[in-house]
């Protein structure tokens, strides 16, 4: 215990007949008290000197009148933890899980050598995890997941021969994990490191760890070299998930490595070989990165004369929607009119497909020898060449280029953005920065595949998301009937998935991306309503590709999307006049963006799946926002009836969930960004909210 608290806590008892009469032990666990910031649910309230005998206490239990554990999980506690809890000489068993906690572990906790469990998963702690945890030579349960910790894990927990249990998930930890750390820890059961930053090579003495059941999860880190193959000596029974790594070369196929599936070892682009559909070669090197080679052997006159046959069916739809920007004189290469079939004239064709708002200076020639294609994983079969001969469908067209569906010759559909020609001379960042993204690989974030750049060329091909956007899903398409309202069990977890994508782009992502735009327009779903985050990234990286002024003017303008469906869709993003409806007060003031910011976003679209209702909501003769609408209703203690979507209406069995998600989205969009919950604990909530 800190002396000066002590010696204060000393001064109390001598004044205090009650308090003179406590323990040891009992003044420890009312120092725990007295640090704390907050007891909301009164959890804590029979601590105290009128009771000399704490283990009558809530949360504590008791062995031969000593305080054997402290159990006080998921009551809203807040503030840092007291070193006096090192004070408790018998202590076997802290659970302080799903609390508030901040700060930094106390050093004196491990100094309590008797501890058999150390549970505090689910809080805000953070910074690294003292030395001395291997003075803990009894522990057989730590759990520190869901925290903030850093730095690396240190080389003494080796000492904690006795653990069963090491759960380390979703914080910062990074470096190597420490030598003889597979030999020594021969007793775990349970191995859990995922979405944290180790790096170097997997120690090949995890695969000495043969109590192991369950799931070993070393996922999302950043873990290099190739698989040990002595992971397969662990039992058959056990999951080995070692997917979002950098890991490289063939995967072993001996024992529990042969039995995985390939969802074990997604997102490692350098690994091949069974399960996943990638052979190996003398070479296991991502695609070869290669100009596009403008060359046809003889004889190919049928196929090409089909091509451009195909090619001039798709000029038509895209001049008639470009037909205005035409009279505007944005013509590619300067060229208004293609005939002939030489194969300069059919590259044109197929480059004209793509063309934006080109130079009159430009050559095709010049551009399309320039112009690298860099697949970002292994699983990119075809080239640019390709690429450009296949059938293309437009989308849309926004202020950071157009949108294509493009169907290669395989039936294979990919979404190709063409962003504007300008940033030459910043190439190289534009290049940094898009094989910064295509590291990204979640579930619930749309893919970034490859791309193609020169001076003057910028392209992006994306997965094809087939089920369209949420913003026509939760409202339906204009002009077309039948609309069928979402269930809520599918809003709940398109809710749960966009928390996801966000919570990893902000805590696990290479850079702790902020998304910045987010909307219904920019979440995509697929075939099984599973949602999509869409657009991340772009807005940087269309900075860097246009330099005018009349760009930067365009970006403060309505942004147009593919396939709209409804008013609020073009809705400016960064306007001070009318505002963006998703976007975060703060925001519109020029300030560094925020992960808070996608937060508030989220709680927007979040109210808008909730109550059915667009962002902009007429009211008698004036209009408001969604926000200003719940906000109202609040305010005059209107029925939750009145605010739901009555299309949820067969689902009020689920009321109390309904209103606890509810809640949570307004906590989302609270004014100020610092009461904002991190998308980590929003995603957490929903988990718990609908298990």
């Amino acid at each position: 215990m800190n002396p000066l608290l002590f010696l204060l806590i000393l001064l109390v008892c001598n004044r205090n007949p009650r308090l003179s009469a406590l323990n040891d032990e009992a003044l420890a666990l009312l120092s725990f008290k007295q640090s704390l910031e907050n007891d909301t649910g009164s959890y804590l309230i029979n601590w105290n000197s009128s009771d000399p005998n704490p283990c009558s206490w809530h949360g504590v239990s008791c062995r031969n009148q000593k305080v054997h554990a402290l159990i006080v999980p998921n009551i809203g506690l807040s503030g840092y933890l007291s070193p006096a809890l090192a004070n408790l000489s018998s202590i076997r068993h802290v659970n302080l899980e799903n609390n508030s906690f901040r700060g930094t572990l106390p050093t004196e906790l491990f100094g309590a050598t008797r501890l058999k469990s150390l549970v505090v998963s689910g809080n805000s702690l953070y910074g690294p995890l003292p030395s001395q945890v291997g003075n803990l030579k009894n522990l057989q349960t730590f759990d520190v997941s869901r925290n903030l910790f850093n730095g690396s894990v240190p080389s003494s927990i080796v000492q904690c021969k006795k653990l069963t249990t090491l759960v380390l998930s979703q914080n910062y930890f990074n470096g190597s994990l420490p030598e003889g750390f597979g030999n020594s820890l021969v007793s775990l059961q349970k191995l859990n490191l995922s979405y944290n930053r180790f790096d170097g090579s997997i120690p090949g003495d995890i695969g000495n760890l043969s109590n192991l059941h369950g799931t070993l999860d070393l996922s999302h880190n950043f873990f290099t070299g190739e698989i040990p193959a002595s992971l397969g000596s662990l039992p058959e029974e056990v999951y080995i998930d070692l997917s979002y790594n950098n890991l490289t070369g063939p995967i072993p196929q001996n024992g529990a490595l042969g039995n995985a599936g390939p969802t074990a070892f997604i997102g490692n682009p350098s690994l091949c070989g069974l399960p996943l559909k990638i052979p190996c070669h003398s070479s296991n090197k991502p695609f070869p990165i290669k100009p596009f080679q403008r060359s046809i052997k003889r004889g190919e006159g049928g196929r090409l004369i089909k091509t451009i046959a195909g090619v001039m069916v798709g000029l038509c739809f895209i001049g008639f929607m470009f037909s205005y920007w035409y009279k505007k004189a944005y013509v590619c290469n300067g060229v208004r009119k293609v005939t002939g079939y030489r194969l300069e004239e059919k590259l044109m064709i197929g480059r004209d497909i793509f063309c934006f708002a080109r130079r009159d200076n430009d050559t095709l020639s010049e551009n399309m020898e320039q112009c690298n294609f860099v697949p970002l994983d292994t699983e990119v079969d075809f080239d640019l060449e390709q690429l450009l001969k296949a059938s293309a469908f437009l989308l849309g067209k926004s202020s950071s280029g157009i949108l294509y569906k493009v169907v290669l010759d395989n039936g294979l559909a990919v979404a190709v953005r063409r962003l504007g020609d300008g940033g030459g001379q910043r190439l190289k960042e534009f290049q940094t920065e898009v094989e910064a993204i295509g590291k990204i690989r979640h579930p619930n974030i749309v893919n970034l595949r490859a791309y193609c750049c020169s001076d003057d060329e910028k392209l992006l091909i994306y997965d094809y998301i087939t089920k369209g956007d949420l913003a026509a899903a939760i409202h339906g398409k204009s002009g077309i009937g039948n609309f069928k309202p979402l269930l809520w069990s599918v809003r709940v977890k398109i809710m749960k998935g966009i928390a996801k994508g966000l919570a990893f782009l902000h805590e696990f992502s290479p850079k702790r991306y902020v998304h910045g735009n987010l909307k219904p327009s920019n979440i995509l779903l697929g075939e099984d309503m599973e949602p999509r985050i869409s657009d991340f990234g772009l807005s940087r990286l269309a900075n860097i590709t246009e330099e005018s002024p009349e760009f930067q003017v365009e970006q403060q303008m309505a942004i147009w999307t593919p396939e709209q469906s409804s008013p609020f869709e073009l809705t400016p993003i960064n306007s001070s006049s009318n505002g963006s409806y998703y976007r975060a007060p703060e925001a519109l003031n020029d300030t560094k963006p925020s992960q808070k910011w996608d937060v508030y976003s989220f709680g927007v679209i979040s109210l808008e799946m909730i109550c059915g209702k667009l962002p902009s909501i007429q009211v008698g003769s004036s209009e408001m926002d969604l926000v200003q609408w719940i906000q109202l209703g609040i305010d005059e203690r209107k029925p939750l009836s009145s605010i739901i979507d009555p299309s949820l209406a067969h689902s009020w069995v689920e009321e109390d969930n309904i209103t606890a998600i509810l809640k949570l989205a307004l906590a989302c969009i609270h004014k100020s960004p610092d009461r904002r919950p991190s998308m980590r604990f929003v995603s957490y909530s929903l988990e718990k909210l609908t298990s």
